[in-house]
């Protein structure tokens, strides 16, 4: 039984990625897109892949500003 629990600080961190998305719900829909891609076989765009996660890889080319997005507004 494990007693000394590790706790990790998530790089990058959650409000470092705020700044660059306008909501924790866009931060989340862009990286799960972009890990889509990533899985596709595009490559990794992030000067600091240092992860084999996907999922870490996708929220580090967020926060280097290499991935963006723009809102779509449906017209009714």
């Amino acid at each position: 039984m494990k007693t000394n629990a590790e706790i990790g600080m998530v790089n990058p961190s959650t409000d470092e990625l705020l700044t660059k998305v306008d909501s924790r719900y866009g931060m989340v829909v862009l990286a799960a897109k972009r890990t889509r891609q990533i899985l596709e076989g595009d490559p990794v765009k992030s000067e600091l892949a240092r992860s084999t996660k996907n999922v870490t890889n996708a929220f580090e080319e967020i926060a280097e500003g290499k991935i963006s997005y723009d809102l779509y507004k449906e017209s009714i």
